[in-house]
C-alpha cells in the first residue's frame, strides 16, 4: 500500500527470517492515522526512494537503510551470481544439502553477520519489530535495552565431571532467559531477544557461548576430557570474562607493570647495492630491543595486546588458573616514551647495530632509570656480558705554535681507558673491547660519527706522550666539534677570525696594483692575504666572470712588494696563457712575467729567479717536471684546477711534486664528476687536510655518493670551508643585468623518432632486461654509451649515422631561432657538446652564406675568432664546442646563448652561459636550452633536479651523475 510523504509517517525496522540467510532486517515507512498511531498502510523504503521521505529521516536512518538494502538476497548474490540466475534460484542451488557450495555459504554468512552487527549497534533510539508470517512489518515490537547485560560463566567441578553454564545479569538483577523462546539475532557479538527485549553484552560475548543454553540448563564435561577442555576453553573464558568456579581456583594478579627492555643479539648479514656489490660496514651485528612488562612472576611482551592473560597450573588433582589483569594504558605510556627517545618498540621488537644500540643506551640511561625502565641482557649473548653503564669522552684542543695539541679522557663506568686504545679501535671501525672486569664495552656510534675524522688526522709524538698533534689546517674540524660542544677549544684571537669571513681584517692594496676592486673582490683579496699569513693553502672558487684573475694578480703584486725576488708559478690550460698575460700587463704592469711555453722554450730554471711570475701550461708542467721541481717557488697557483681532479693522473702527481711556500687554486667548478675531485684539489693546497685517499673514500666519498649521507656532506663542507671562497654571481654581482633561462622543447620528426626507438630498444634489452653484465663498471660503460647515442639522435640522427637522410626537429627549431635573432641584429652564442652537431649547423650557415665565428678544440686562431665576434657587427653567430669554450672566454657582446644539448653536469652549462653573462655585460642575457621532447634529454633534466641536493652541500655543482643512478633511474631513462 502506497504511503504518502505529504501526510504523517514514521520509519520503522523489521526483523524477519529468510529461508537460507537467517534473520535479516528490512526498513519500512508506516503511515500514521489521525491519532498518530501506526496504521496498516506501509511500504518498503530503500536508498532509492528514501529522499522522498527525507523529512522523517536522520543520518543514522540513511545508514541503516543502506545496510539493510545490502543484506537483501538480490544485493548479496549480485557479484557471485555469474550465470545471472534469479536470486532465489541461485541461493537454492548454493544451499542445497547435497550439492551446495560451503565456501560461498561461508562468504555470505560473514557478510550478513557483519551487516547485522552494524545495524544492531545503530538501532538505539529507533523502533524495531518482528515481522508477522503474513508480512506485517509491525507484528510485534521489540524493545532495545539501553544498557549492556553481563554474562557470568559458572563451572562446578566434582569427582565425576564438570558442569558448565552461563548466567545473565541486567542492571544487577538476574535475567531469566532460558526456556523462554529466546533467540540470538547476531553471534559476533551476541545480541539476544528474550521476552520481546533485545539485549547486548559487555565484553563482546560470542553468541556461540550462549546458544547451547537457550533450552538447556548446563553442559557436562566428562572427567576424561577435563584437562584438555580446561586448557583450551576455560583458560580463554577466564581471560576474557567473569568466571565463578567451584572445584578449582582462580587467582587474580593486579599490579602496576614494571617495564623491562630485554636485549638479545642478531648476527648481521651482508647487504648489497642494486648491482650486487657488497656495501662496507653493513654487516655489523644487531642488538634486538624487546619491551616487556613484569606483573609479579609473569612477563608479557609489548606487542601482546590481550588485556588479561591466564596461565593454567596443575597441582596434583587440582587446577589453578592464574589471571593477570594488565594495565594496557600504562604499558602504552612506556611504549610512547621510548618511541619519543627514538626506540619504537611499542608494537614489535626493534633492532639497531651494536654501536648504535649501546650509544642509545648511553645517551638515555638516566632517562630510563628515572622512568623505572630496567635493562636486562638475554642469555642468547653466549656467555658475553655487555657493559651498560655510563660511557664518557672529553677532548681538549689547544693551539700551539704550528699545530694543535689534542688530549682526550675516556671513561666506561669507573674504568679510565687509554686514548690510544679507543683511537685505534675507532680508526679500524671496531666497536667492542673487553673491560678489566670481563664485561664487553661497545663504543657508542656517536663517537664514530663525531670523532673518527679528527682522530684519524692526529699525528703521534713521542712514545709515552699522551698529547697528540693536529695540523693547523684542520682548524675547521676543531671549530665544527666546538660548535657542537664536543671539544674544548682554545684559539688565539687572530685564528678566531677564521670562524667568520666577515671579521678578517682589511688589508691595503699594493701601490703597484693598477685597478679598482669591487667590494666582494676586495674581500676576496683580504681572505687571500689572511691565508698567506698563516701559510694556509686556498681555493678561490668564485663563479665564472667574477674576477678570480684580478684578485689573484692583486695578491701577486703584494708578494712582489713584500718579498722582492720571490718567483711564483701559475699553471693553466694553454688557451688561457694569453689572457693571463694581457690581464697582468693591464693590472700589474710592474710584475716581470715569463711565458714558459712552446717548443722553442729555453729549458733553464735558473732564469726563473729573474721573474716575479712564470706562466706555463699543464702540458709543459708534465713534460718539464724534473726541471720545475728543482726550483723553490713562492706561490704555485693552478688555474682551472679541475685539471688535477683525478688524483691518479700524471698531471695531478706532477704538480704535487713541485716545491713552494704557498699554494692557491682557482676554479669555478671544484667538483665536476665526484667527491674525489675535491680531495685531489684540497690535498694539493693543504696536504693531509682530508686524510689519505683510502681514508677519505671510507669517511666521506662512500657515505656521500653511495648513501646520500647529508651529515657527512655537511661535515666535509665544514672542514674545507675556511680554505674555499665561493661567491655566486647572484650574491655579489648585483650590477649584472638580468639573466633569463628558457627551455625550448622540440618534437622529433617521424624518421628521427624511428631511429631513436631502434637504439633505445637495443640498449633497454641490453641493460634493463638482461642480467648478463657482471659488474657495475661494465653496466656504467654500456649505459653511458647508450645514453650518449640517444642524446646524439635527439639532436640529429646524422651524429650516429652518416647515411641518415631525414630531418631533425631540433635542427629545424635552432635554424628558425638563429634566423630570427640574427635578423633582429642580436648576437648569439651556440654551444654544443658534439662537434659534429656544430658541423651540421655550420653546413646550413655556409649554404645560406651567413657569416659566423667558430671555435672547437682544433681551432688555432682562438683569440681571432673571439675578437671577430666581439668587434665585427656582421658576425652575429658564434658556434662553440662546450669543452673548448667552457673556460677563458669573455663574450660580453652576446645577448643570446643557445645550448643545443643538455649536459650531465649543469655546472658545465653554467660555465657556457657565463661566457656572456659576466662583468662588462650591459644587456639582458637570454638563454635557450633546446630539449627534444619524449627523449632521454627531458629525463636527464628531471634527474638533475633530484640529484643536486647533496652536491649543494659541497662547493660543487653536481656529484657524479652516473654514480648516483639507481636501477629505477636507469629504467626510467630507457623507457
Amino acid at each position: 500500500m502506497k504511503v504518502s510523504s505529504e501526510k504523517p509517517f514514521e520509519i520503522v525496522y523489521s526483523l524477519f527470517s529468510h529461508e537460507y540467510l537467517g534473520l535479516l532486517f528490512e526498513s519500512f515507512v508506516i503511515q500514521l492515522d489521525e491519532k498518530g498511531r501506526l496504521s496498516f498502510a506501509h511500504q518498503n523504503i530503500s536508498h532509492v526512494n528514501a529522499p522522498e521521505f527525507a523529512a522523517g529521516l536522520d543520518e543514522k536512518d540513511y545508514a541503516l537503510i543502506q545496510w539493510m538494502d545490502e543484506m537483501q538476497q538480490d544485493a548479496l548474490v549480485k557479484k557471485l551470481n555469474t550465470k545471472k540466475l534469479k536470486a532465489k534460484e541461485y541461493l537454492r542451488k548454493i544451499y542445497d544439502e547435497k550439492t551446495g557450495n560451503k565456501t560461498i555459504q561461508e562468504l555470505i554468512e560473514v557478510k550478513v553477520e557483519g551487516l547485522r552487527a552494524k545495524v544492531l549497534e545503530n538501532l538505539q533510539g529507533k523502533r524495531l519489530f518482528e515481522m508477522g508470517n503474513d508480512g506485517n512489518p509491525i507484528w510485534r515490537e521489540i524493545e532495545i535495552m539501553p544498557e549492556k547485560a553481563k554474562v557470568l560463566f559458572h563451572f562446578r567441578r566434582n569427582e565425576e565431571n564438570t558442569h558448565y553454564f552461563p548466567t545473565i545479569k541486567y542492571r544487577g538483577e538476574k535475567l531469566e532467559w532460558q526456556y523462554r523462546n529466546g533467540y540470538l539475532v547476531c553471534h559476533d557479538p551476541a545480541w539476544l531477544v528474550v521476552d520481546n527485549n533485545l539485549f547486548s553484552f559487555a565484553k563482546g560475548v560470542d553468541g556461540k557461548k550462549l546458544q547451547p543454553f537457550l533450552n538447556k540448563k548446563f553442559i557436562v564435561i566428562p572427567k576424561k576430557i577435563e584437562q584438555q577442555y580446561y586448557k583450551k576453553f576455560v583458560t580463554q573464558l577466564v581471560a576474557s570474562f567473569d568466571v565463578y568456579a567451584q572445584g578449582f581456583d582462580i587467582k587474580v594478579e593486579r599490579s602496576q607493570p614494571e617495564p623491562v627492555l630485554s636485549l638479545s643479539d642478531l648476527p648481521g648479514t651482508p647487504k648489497v647495492d642494486l648491482f650486487g656489490n657488497k656495501l662496507e660496514n653493513e654487516d655489523e651485528d644487531q642488538i634486538v630491543f624487546d619491551l616487556q612488562f613484569q606483573y609479579g612472576d609473569y612477563a608479557f611482551r609489548s606487542e601482546e595486546k590481550a588485556s588479561n592473560n591466564v596461565e593454567l597450573e596443575e597441582l596434583g588433582n587440582n587446577y589453578v588458573f592464574h589471571k593477570v589483569i594488565r594495565d594496557l594504558e600504562k604499558e602504552k605510556s612506556y611504549g610512547d616514551y621510548l618511541k619519543d627517545l627514538g626506540l619504537p618498540v611499542k608494537s614489535s621488537r626493534f633492532s639497531l647495530t651494536k654501536s648504535k644500540a649501546f650509544g642509545w643506551i648511553n645517551t638515555h640511561k638516566d632517562n630510563l632509570e628515572e622512568m623505572g625502565i630496567k635493562i636486562r641482557q638475554s642469555a642468547i649473548f653466549k656467555g658475553k656480558r655487555y657493559f651498560i653503564g655510563h660511557a664518557h669522552i672529553s677532548v681538549e684542543v689547544k693551539e700551539n705554535i704550528d699545530w694543535f695539541d689534542v688530549n682526550a679522557l675516556i671513561r666506561f663506568g669507573t674504568y679510565e681507558i687509554p686514548f690510544s686504545k679507543i683511537r685505534k679501535l675507532l680508526l679500524q671501525g671496531k666497536s667492542e673491547f673487553e673491560l678489566p672486569n670481563g664485561e664487553i664495552a661497545v663504543i657508542p656510534e656517536a663517537w664514530f660519527v663525531n670523532y673518527s675524522e679528527i682522530f684519524s688526522f692526529l699525528e703521534d709524538q713521542e712514545k709515552n706522550d699522551p698529547v697528540l698533534k693536529l695540523k693547523k689546517h684542520h682548524i675547521a674540524l676543531a671549530l665544527e666539534l666546538q660548535n657542537h660542544n664536543l671539544v674544548q677549544l682554545s684559539l688565539s684571537k687572530k685564528l678566531e677570525k677564521l670562524k667568520d669571513f666577515d671579521t678578517i681584517e682589511d688589508y691595503d692594496l699594493p701601490e703597484t696594483f693598477h685597478g679598482t676592486l669591487r667590494p666582494y673582490q676586495k674581500a676576496g683579496y683580504n681572505w687571500l692575504r689572511f691565508l698567506n699569513e698563516y701559510r694556509f693553502g686556498g681555493c678561490l672558487a668564485d663563479d665564472m666572470g667574477l674576477g678570480k684573475t684580478v684578485q689573484t694578480l692583486a695578491l701577486l703584486a703584494h708578494e712582489k712588494q713584500r718579498t722582492s725576488g720571490a718567483t711564483s708559478l701559475l699553471v693553466m690550460p694553454t688557451s688561457l696563457i694569453y689572457n693571463w698575460e694581457l690581464e697582468a700587463k693591464k693590472f700589474t704592469p710592474e710584475l716581470k712575467i715569463l711565458v714558459y711555453t712552446g717548443t722553442q722554450r729555453l729549458k733553464d730554471n735558473s732564469r726563473f729567479a729573474k721573474y716575479d711570475l712564470v706562466l706555463t701550461s699543464y702540458g709543459i708542467t708534465r713534460m718539464d717536471l724534473s726541471l720545475l721541481q728543482d726550483f723553490y717557488f713562492n706561490y704555485i697557483i693552478l688555474d682551472e684546477s679541475q685539471a688535477i681532479k683525478n688524483p691518479g693522473s700524471i698531471i695531478s702527481k706532477a704538480v704535487n711534486e713541485l716545491k713552494c711556500k704557498h699554494k692557491l687554486i682557482l676554479t669555478g667548478t671544484p667538483v665536476e664528476n665526484g667527491t674525489m675531485d675535491l680531495w685531489s684539489q684540497m690535498n694539493f693546497i693543504n696536504n693531509g687536510l682530508l686524510g689519505n685517499q683510502s681514508m677519505f673514500k671510507k669517511q666521506f666519498l662512500l657515505p656521500i655518493e653511495k648513501k646520500n649521507d647529508r651529515d657527512k656532506a655537511i661535515k666535509l663542507n665544514a672542514m674545507i670551508k675556511p680554505f674555499v671562497l665561493r661567491r655566486l654571481k647572484t650574491q655579489v654581482a648585483t650590477d649584472l643585468p638580468e639573466k633569463v633561462v628558457n627551455v625550448k622543447y622540440s618534437t622529433m620528426t617521424p624518421d628521427q623518432e624511428k631511429a631513436y626507438e631502434e637504439v633505445k630498444s637495443y640498449y633497454r634489452e641490453k641493460i634493463v632486461n638482461e642480467n648478463s653484465l657482471p659488474g657495475l663498471k661494465n653496466q656504467q660503460f654500456m649505459l653511458l654509451r647508450g645514453l650518449t647515442q640517444l642524446r646524439q639522435i635527439a639532436n640529429h640522427p646524422r651524429l650516429t649515422n652518416k647515411d641518415y637522410t631525414g630531418d631533425s626537429g631540433k635542427l629545424e627549431d635552432v635554424i628558425h631561432m638563429l634566423n630570427a635573432t640574427a635578423s633582429e641584429g642580436h648576437k648569439v652564442l651556440v654551444f654544443s657538446q658534439f662537434v659534429r652537431h656544430l658541423a651540421i649547423v655550420k653546413e646550413y650557415l655556409e649554404e645560406k652564406q651567413i657569416p659566423y665565428a667558430y671555435l672547437d678544440g682544433t681551432t688555432k686562431d682562438r683569440q681571432a675568432q673571439v675578437e671577430s665576434f666581439q668587434e665585427n657587427d656582421k658576425i652575429k653567430i658564434f658556434l662553440i664546442s662546450l669543452k673548448a669554450g667552457g673556460v677563458g672566454l669573455n663574450l660580453t657582446k652576446a645577448e643570446y646563448v643557445f645550448l643545443l644539448d643538455p649536459w650531465w653536469n649543469p655546472a658545465v652549462e653554467s660555465q657556457a652561459i657565463d661566457r656572456a653573462h659576466r662583468i662588462g655585460q650591459e644587456n639582458k642575457v637570454m638563454i635557450y636550452k633546446f630539449i627534444t621532447h619524449n627523449t632521454v634529454e627531458e629525463k636527464i633534466m628531471a634527474l638533475q633536479e633530484r640529484k643536486m641536493a647533496l652536491a649543494g652541500e659541497l662547493i660543487s655543482t653536481e656529484e657524479s651523475f652516473m654514480k648516483t643512478l639507481s636501477k629505477d633511474d636507469i629504467q626510467a631513462l630507457l623507457e
